[in-house]
């Protein structure tokens, strides 16, 4: 930005010289009437040679620029995305920011921050340096003329301040209702299947497109704002610099000021207010991207959580984890997701948690892989509390299967090597076996989001890639939330030997009585009082099992 800056004054400095070259040429051709006459230079034509050189050197000049600025914008845009994303993964299941909105803030809205770096911040800092160098210029020259530039210049900022909060304001309307409509959208694709089966789909026609017209709404008003100041400014600018001009041409008439000044002033005048100008034009290109860097740095914000230097976490397979009355209550809900949890599990259990959907069993599994913060209680893994600890340095030691496991697109062999990537075919492929997944070529294509696989495929994918995560990758814990939901009895029986084998602490989550006979503990979640059993014991199970 320094770089961009610097090549600015410099044009600066070539638009004197050649506001100097273009007065001493007209008025020596029109003092002698010829194009050969005394002055600093020999004649018109060497006048006509300085200022190609002038113009080409501006020339590179404001190709540079330019250059400068993109390159600075893109490396502004490549870090705040990844901030972005990384402030996401610190708590991916924070629901105040909604995908989409994501979505639309790291593609269009940091797109739009172009027009921020490479325009109107440089512009902004050239609008302080550049008309103060015409100002000390034009008063070297001429005293009146600088007085009335330095009369007239302060109003453009004034009448820029008084518009920039009117479009600040509209801006900020217009990207909630960019959201609002992304949102919607995104929505109506998610749940299109369901609105198909009941034939609601068209239905949805009508909401969408009021969402629609208000994001027209919003995005003309913006659009009228932009226009409408730039008339204003503009007409300010052009007034201004008609003060100077009539005062300086009633003064040659006159004879008090000579024909090379009254040129040199009326040629640098407009420079003086440009920059300034600009500014209020680059503004308008600058609010959109602005928005929505003000956006991103609040999500960014809101994941640094400033505590002391984290402490490195025990290993589970050798310490005891300890939950101590954990509840959470999530913001904006009016009861606990997760209410008084207590139970300790000891290396190398397998602890299982029961009750009834939606009393809080996956809840606590967020809360022992670091996503959701306990609302009150604490969790201990050792002697270390779990708020207190390396977050990525405890995950690194947890294999995790959840309800619906995350897929990319690629392969199936793609998605298992993401537990370990340096595995072979060959392990991946027992792995895959192990799991279940006998029948699941390694080849066999997938689309975004697991398209293209049943739910009992993703839990074998998923299962799969858990164990070459503990295999290979040290992990010391295997975290599962449902993860036979979905198979049939033989493919559960390979998948529940698959854990049996695994030979690490496993914490469970399921209806299905094959992996609840593996627990060595059962904890009840969500009952009136918190309780633990042993395996083989009804208490906690839930009477509802699947269906």
């Amino acid at each position: 930005m320094v770089a961009v800056v610097l090549t600015g004054i410099a044009n600066a400095c070539c638009i004197i010289v050649q506001a100097w070259l273009i007065a001493h040429a007209v008025a020596g051709v029109f003092g002698s009437g010829s194009t050969v006459f005394p002055g600093p230079l020999p004649g018109f034509g060497a006048y006509l040679a300085a200022l190609a050189a002038v113009f080409v050197v501006r020339a590179g000049l404001s190709w540079l620029n330019p250059w400068l600025a993109h390159r600075a914008s893109a490396s502004v845009k490549s870090q705040l995305r990844a901030d972005l994303m990384a402030a996401r993964l610190t708590n991916p299941l924070d629901a105040s920011t909604p995908s989409s909105t994501l979505i639309h803030l790291a593609t269009q809205g940091l797109d739009a921050l172009d027009g921020y770096f490479s325009k109107y911040l440089p512009q902004l800092v050239m609008a302080a340096f550049i008309p103060l160098l015409i100002l000390a210029v034009v008063a070297g020259q001429d005293g009146e003329s600088a007085l009335i530039i330095a009369v007239t210049l302060p109003l453009i900022p004034l009448f820029m301040a008084l518009i920039g909060i009117t479009t600040r304001e509209q801006v900020n309307r217009r990207l909630k209702y960019q959201n609002r409509l992304a949102n919607h959208f995104a929505d109506l694709v998610t749940g299109l299947p369901t609105l198909q089966v009941f034939g609601r789909a068209r239905s949805q026609l009508k909401g969408l497109r009021i969402t629609e017209q208000r994001s027209r709404i919003e995005t003309m008003k913006t659009l009228r704002i932009a226009f409408l100041s730039g008339g204003v400014l503009e007409l300010l600018a052009t007034l201004s610099v008609a003060l100077v001009a009539v005062t300086v041409g009633f003064r040659v008439v006159a004879g008090d000021l000579d024909l090379t000044t009254a040129l040199f002033i009326l040629v640098l005048a407009p420079e003086a207010y440009l920059p300034v100008r600009l500014v209020g034009v680059h503004f308008h290109d600058s609010a959109d991207g602005t928005a929505a860097a003000d956006a991103v740095l609040r999500i960014i914000e809101a994941a640094e959580t400033p505590q002391a230097q984290p402490v490195t976490p025990p290993a589970p397979g050798a310490t005891e984890i300890v939950f101590d009355r954990v509840s959470v209550r999530y913001p904006g809900t009016d009861r606990a997701s997760l209410d008084n949890l207590s139970f300790t599990m000891r290396p190398g259990d397998v602890l299982a948690l029961v009750g009834r959907s939606g009393a809080g069993k996956s809840t606590a599994l967020n809360v022992l892989m670091g996503f959701v913060r306990p609302t009150s209680g604490s969790v201990r893994v050792g002697d270390a509390d779990l708020s207190e600890v390396d977050l990525d340095a405890w995950r690194r030691q947890i294999a995790w299967v959840g309800q619906n496991p995350g897929m990319l697109r690629g392969t199936i062999a793609s998605n298992v090597l993401l537990g370990y990537p340096g595995a072979t075919k060959a392990q991946i492929r027992e792995a895959l076996d192990r799991a279940g997944g006998e029948e699941l070529a390694l080849d066999r294509p997938i689309a975004d989001d697991g398209e293209g696989l049943s739910a009992g495929e993703r839990r074998r994918v998923a299962l799969a890639r858990a164990l070459l995560r503990i295999e290979f990758g040290g992990a010391q814990l295997l975290v599962l939330d449902e993860p036979t939901a979905g198979l049939d009895q033989a493919t559960e029986a390979q998948a529940v030997a698959a854990v049996r084998a695994a030979g690490v602490g496993v914490v469970v989550v399921s209806h299905r009585e094959a992996l609840l006979r593996l627990a060595d503990e059962m904890v009840s979640v969500g009952g009136d009082r918190e309780q633990t059993a042993p395996v083989g014991g009804n208490e906690g199970v839930d009477d509802g099992t699947d269906a």
